[in-house]
């Protein structure tokens, strides 16, 4: 027997639509899964295979071939757990086929309960393009989920609890949208900051204007204080801003479940010993680096000297065009990296280069 279930997998921050096909025939006993699929996805078998089991049902002992389609997109990581065991159990006969219009993501523990994935965001935004209406995830990513305007999101916590509300025995109340409450999160604030009026008054100007932002100073000097209240006088976030900021922390797996939309501009600050591929983003499956998780707020190099000079060069195109684009054998990736770019370092090797104390044991330049 055949049979289909819709779900998403993510190139990048784009979602794409994903049909998880399953047929059950005669031969040998055995699991195969085609279409791309990384080796995340090929483990995934001996994941749905427990759940089944543990879940009451019986694994159909003959040949499974599970095509994941369209075939020429490599598919990575666990988020096909749960359609993937609808798509056997359903060409086996032992569950109904699901209904068209619903789509499913979700990794599965060997119980049967859902885990949550990244990058449900872009994924759910996907899903509402593609006329999808009913998406069933992860409770702890329903939230999530929930951003995405013209789609009813689902949270499941485990799969008996999902197909219950499939045969309509115990339906599962929708999620209500996520809206912010009002609340501000805890963060640093510029107004704390006494005295320095000077160099108020020059970050107050970069603000306004987007500028960039070189400071110089001894040591103990409010440099990196400074810095990091510099996120507080930013012009505030529109809905366009934070989920297109939000879709960047989802696939990268940083998004709060109780919190799921960014909100505040970001704040990040790689320590100096980051690798020019932790600044750009990459990898063999490419993720976002510091650059893209800075796009629209500010990206902080503390002890700018003692970075290195490949990974400074890694900022020449970013700054530039507001994107870095990561080219690997596997194809190329472009990523938003708008940001403002802040950096702080000291007059010279000790740090007490022109102190009126003259503490400065550095040799003069020749």
């Amino acid at each position: 027997m055949y049979s289909v279930i819709r779900s998403f997998g993510l190139n990048g921050l784009n979602g794409f639509a994903v049909a998880v096909e399953a047929d059950v025939s005669g031969g040998m006993p055995a699991l195969s899964i085609v279409g791309l699929p990384d080796s995340a996805v090929r483990e995934s078998g001996d994941r749905v295979h427990a759940a089944a089991r543990n879940l009451g049902f019986k694994w159909p002992d003959r040949r499974i071939t599970v095509n994941l389609a369209p075939a020429d997109v490599r598919k990575t990581g666990p988020v096909y757990d749960l359609p993937l065991l609808l798509a056997v159990l359903s060409s086996a006969g032992q569950i109904e086929p699901p209904p068209e219009e619903a789509a499913f993501l979700g990794e599965l523990s060997l119980t049967g309960a859902l885990r949550p994935v990244a990058g449900v965001l872009p994924m759910a935004l996907c899903a509402a393009r593609c006329g999808i209406r009913k998406l069933y995830v992860p409770a702890r990513n329903a939230a999530e989920a929930t951003l995405a305007d013209g789609v009813t999101v689902y949270p499941v916590e485990n799969v008996a609890q999902l197909l219950e509300h499939l045969r309509g025995e115990t339906p599962i109340p929708p999620a209500e949208r996520w809206q912010p409450t009002g609340e501000t999160l805890p963060m640093p604030d510029f107004s704390e900051v006494m005295g320095q009026e000077n160099v108020k008054r020059a970050l107050e100007i970069a603000a306004s204007g987007g500028h960039n932002v070189l400071l110089v100073g001894s040591p103990g000097s409010g440099k990196s204080m400074l810095a990091r209240r510099l996120p507080s006088i930013l012009p505030d976030m529109t809905r366009q801003e934070s989920l297109q900021t939000t879709e960047i922390y989802s696939v990268a797996g940083l998004t709060e479940p109780s919190h799921p939309l960014v909100t505040h501009r970001p704040f990040r600050s790689p320590h100096h010993t980051a690798s020019p591929v932790s600044l750009s983003g990459g990898g063999t499956v490419p993720r976002p680096g510091e650059i893209s998780l800075a796009h629209n707020g500010i990206l902080f190099l503390d002890e700018l000297p003692e970075f290195d000079k490949a990974a400074l060069e890694t900022l020449r195109q970013p700054l530039e065009d507001g994107v870095v684009t990561i080219t690997r054998a596997s194809g190329s990736l472009t990523l938003p990296s708008r940001f403002m770019l802040v950096c702080a370092m000291n007059p010279c090797k000790c740090g007490w280069y022109g102190h009126p104390s003259g503490r400065c044991r550095c040799s003069p330049p020749s």
